[in-house]
């Protein structure tokens, strides 16, 4: 893969990447460090990359490692008055309460939410990704919808 191709690619994979590091991290600065990071990480080791055609799995992988050491370094939480008050004024007037919920699954189910219904990534690759069974990612987006149905309920005409 030359440059000009691998640019492309991670331009096309921008967005996903952002909503996948949003998801672990909750905040802004932390995701664009990441993202950066992930960048800087997959054009070094570009070499250990085997199939061209999983070029987002393997992006989006390194950049779950990244996230997910992110948080082991940092070891805080923000709190749900930050959450809040960082809410863009769009989401907070139409979105926000989905958001939110997506936000209060536990991190074992928000991340394979974010990675299958938003992203759009199959059971076999979140597998891949997350290193666990199929199984195990289905039960964890049963469970997360659940949960999500739960929250929801009387929301947007849902009851």
């Amino acid at each position: 893969m030359d440059k000009e191709r691998f640019t492309a690619e991670v331009l096309a994979a921008e967005k996903g990447l952002y909503r996948v590091a949003k998801s672990i991290l909750n905040n802004d600065e932390d995701c664009a460090d990441a993202m950066q990071n992930t960048i800087l990480i997959a054009y070094t080791k570009l070499y250990t990359l085997k199939k061209e055609a999983f070029f987002k799995t393997w992006l989006t992988r390194i950049l779950m490692n990244e996230a997910y050491q992110m948080l082991r370094d940092r070891k805080a939480q923000v709190s749900y008055e930050d959450y809040m008050e960082s809410c863009p004024a769009k989401e907070a007037t139409e979105n926000c309460g989905v958001f939110q919920a997506v936000m209060e699954l536990a991190e074992v189910y928000r991340t394979p939410f974010v990675l299958h219904y938003i992203e759009g990534f199959s059971v076999k690759e979140i597998s891949h990704m997350l290193e666990i069974s199929q199984s195990a990612v289905k039960t964890r987006l049963y469970r997360s919808r659940n949960l999500m149905r739960d929250t929801l309920k009387g929301e947007y005409g849902y009851e």
